[in-house]
């Protein structure tokens, strides 16, 4: 007992020595939480937006995609998994390919798995044909009127190319509400990688503190709460966050509630 006392003893004597020698490491944790905090009850600078799912509806290139696999809609997670897989295996392997490539060469491989024969052409028009005029969710034209007439800088980030989501924007009519579109194209990196978000926050001449995405993906929100950013999550039916990262500030299951909680900072 006696013995236990001591160790207690010189543990606590230890720390303490820690804590005047660098307070910094000491304290750091609960420094860092605090800024959280107080950054928290501040409106970010930037708002970055997910396209795809996140302010797209998506139905129409899953069905697009399910009939390709021969009606097999039970394996359009699968699929939608294994493109981001290889768009991550792309990024560590230092190459890049257009996300809508990776995403019909995963279709092949899906396919492939399951019995399927699909070719590089039919693959290809399978997602490209359809993703190319994607229409807005329901609430997400209104939501994105209010943001910026609350006086917020709407920025589009994808991992989804520059023609692409100019594409898409013009389709479903919302190039006005952007201030600027940012893809990945550009510095050939997928998110989640956290160089991607490190880029962005750069290009729109923020700190990465002063950033905060809107993703419909527990992976995006992850990724850019690993690069110091803020987050609000969309929970859209099927989308789930993932357990191991810290949770976002704002979860909500459409736009237009995060547009309110963000109208509500100061």
């Amino acid at each position: 007992m006696k013995k236990e006392k001591n160790n207690r003893r010189d543990f606590i004597k230890k720390t303490a020595m820690i804590g005047l020698a660098a307070p910094h490491l000491a304290f750091s944790s609960t420094l860092q939480q605090t800024t959280k905090t107080e950054d928290m009850n501040t409106r970010p600078k930037v708002l970055f937006f997910d396209v795809n799912e996140t302010l797209l509806d998506l139905t129409a290139m899953k069905e697009s995609v399910g009939k390709a696999l021969g009606n097999r809609s039970d394996l359009l997670p699968l699929w939608f998994t294994t493109m981001l897989q290889y768009s991550l295996v792309t990024t560590v392997g230092r190459k890049y390919n257009d996300f809508g490539i990776i995403g019909a060469a995963a279709l092949q491989m899906v396919a492939s798995n399951h019995g399927i024969t699909i070719s590089e052409t039919d693959a290809r028009e399978a997602i490209l044909g359809p993703i190319r005029s994607l229409p807005a969710h329901p609430e997400v034209k209104a939501a994105l009127q209010k943001l910026r007439d609350a006086g917020y800088k709407l920025v589009s980030f994808t991992n989804s190319s520059n023609k692409g989501v100019q594409t898409q924007f013009e389709n479903a009519g919302l190039i006005e509400f952007f201030d600027a579109r940012l893809s990945i194209e550009d510095i050939g990196k997928f998110k989640p990688d956290t160089d991607a978000y490190d880029w962005a926050a750069r290009k729109m001449g923020v700190q990465s503190n002063e950033c905060l995405l809107i993703a419909a993906h527990g992976w995006d929100i992850a990724g850019a709460i690993w690069a110091n950013w803020r987050g609000a999550f969309v929970s859209r039916p099927g989308a789930q966050l993932y357990p191991l990262a810290e949770k976002p500030e704002i979860i909500a299951p459409n736009l237009t509630e995060i547009a309110d909680k963000l109208i509500a900072l100061k």
